[in-house]
């Protein structure tokens, strides 16, 4: 049966579930960028994902995208917020002021919907909107998706959570299986305050196993040892398992640093020592490699892409932003080559958009992951990429 479903938010998380969702559903789409919403309209993805560039392109959709509150909340059966939640380090949390205001849009219709949050919230935040708005029907449901893939991990998730144990949570279940092609995910029913804390200890393992592969690069490094020879070692243990163990400038992009100082927030009051450790050692980490591109002496380092990966156009909290913040306080000048930047600077450094002129302006490029465009440079790229994978 067809619903009625708004989503709020057109980033990574609300493009691809609402590309998901109108396989089988009505859905609008809601956001205050009119560019996204106009490029929704025109069937061209807002962010960067071949799966969902192809299904609005091929697929058919009942989808359509607006600015405009009245429409987009004044009936809609579901309604599910992918706002952003920045972290906010003064008052140390999540930023869910926008998550608040979607709310409040909301209930100023006649309406009775299910609201289901997307956005990653700190733990226990899910109850405390309850109370502050007098209104039951909201519950929490992670998304586990990565950057450039989301749509493919909405289409074969790994589990679906549910913080909601009713037969609404059934329901709502079931409302993201339907366009599912994995249809087998094991589904998960829990309250919301154990979702929301299912979502924030899930990133912080992945924070966790980044930091010990990295940790583990910097003591072979220290030692002079090969550092692939003791990764295909200890990962041959099946418990460790061979992945994601690719050594790196440190964890980045939007979730995983935000999410573990949320956790690490959360924990005022309860004993720990290894979540503090694991935000502290992302610290550590890009101090130890920005020292090891200094000792080189370069005159110039070039930063060939600001993006985590391959396959994506976010470099919020990219950890090269890191490495570049520290070499400019050594005195060291920095470029950037990053295809997706219009301007001639970003943030004071100059952005050189011709790629040849800056392999050739570079002493030193620094590249989070390998790329056959540096392959006529390979001298000069720094690199801990190790198995040529994101």
């Amino acid at each position: 049966m067809s619903r009625r479903i708004t989503i709020a938010g057109l980033g990574y998380v609300g493009i691809s579930n609402g590309v998901l969702l109108a396989l089988n559903n009505q859905v609008c789409a809601f956001d205050v960028d009119p560019e996204r919403v106009d490029m929704v309209n025109r069937r061209i993805s807002p962010v960067v994902d071949a799966d969902v560039t192809s299904f609005l392109a091929e697929k058919s959709l009942s989808l359509h995208a607006t600015t405009d509150p009245g429409i987009a909340f004044a009936e809609p059966e579901y309604v599910v917020i992918a706002t952003p939640t920045n972290y906010d380090s003064t008052t140390n949390e999540f930023d869910t002021t926008s998550i608040e205001k979607v709310i409040h849009d909301v209930l100023s219709f006649d309406g009775n919907p299910v609201i289901i949050i997307k956005s990653t919230i700190p733990v226990g935040y899910t109850e405390e909107l309850k109370r502050k708005f007098d209104y039951k029907k909201i519950m929490f449901c992670p998304e586990f998706l990565r950057e450039g893939r989301a749509l493919h991990d909405n289409l074969y998730p790994s589990r679906v959570v549910v913080g909601d144990r009713s037969e609404t949570g059934v329901e709502v279940a079931q409302l993201f299986l339907e366009g599912a092609l994995n249809k087998d995910a094991p589904i998960i029913y829990t309250g919301s305050t154990e979702a929301e804390a299912i979502k924030l200890f899930a990133n912080t393992y992945l924070a966790m196993r980044v930091s010990y592969f990295n940790e583990l690069d910097t003591f072979a490094m220290r030692h002079h040892l090969d550092t692939r020879n003791i990764i295909d070692g200890v990962c041959a243990d099946p418990r460790i398992g061979m992945h994601y163990n690719n050594p790196s400038f440190g964890y980045g992009g939007y979730c995983l640093p935000k999410d573990t100082r949320q956790l690490l927030a959360n924990y005022e009051n309860v004993p720990q020592n290894l979540i503090r450790a694991i935000v502290e050692s992302n610290v550590t980490r890009k101090d130890f490699i920005a020292s090891d591109i200094a000792a080189k002496s370069p005159g110039v380092v070039g930063v060939f892409r600001l993006v985590m990966k391959s396959g994506s156009d976010n470099f919020r909290s990219s950890s090269v932003r890191g490495l570049m913040d520290r070499l400019r306080e050594r005195a060291i000048k920095v470029v950037i080559y990053e295809p997706l930047l219009q301007s001639s600077l970003y943030d004071g450094f100059p952005v050189i958009g011709d790629l040849g002129e800056f392999k050739m302006r570079a002493d030193v490029i620094i590249a989070n992951r390998r790329s056959s465009d540096l392959a006529d440079v390979a001298d000069k790229v720094y690199t801990r990429d190790i198995f040529c994978e994101n």
